[in-house]
């Protein structure tokens, strides 16, 4: 869940970067698997998991946005 956390700490520039960053280095990596030359094969997952969670924080921002209400505490305002 830390991972989970931090990334909620971060801006939404931030995880656009950090996604950027990860979705680079898929590539890289899927690159390295078709010529042979990769040696942690378990990375390939661990990054598309990484993609994946960041495109999962991105799209609960935008839910909340569209919705108008702030995702601080998990609880929509009751302002009547």
């Amino acid at each position: 869940m830390a991972r989970k956390k931090s990334l909620r700490d971060l801006g939404d520039t931030d995880l656009l970067e950090r996604f950027s960053e990860s979705k680079e280095e898929l590539f890289n990596l899927r690159f390295q698997l078709a010529t042979g030359q990769l040696e942690n094969h378990a990375r390939v997952g661990q990054v598309k998991r990484e993609v994946a969670r960041v495109l999962t924080e991105l799209r609960e921002r935008e839910i909340s946005a569209a919705e108008g209400f702030p995702l601080d505490n998990g609880e929509e305002s009751t302002d009547d």
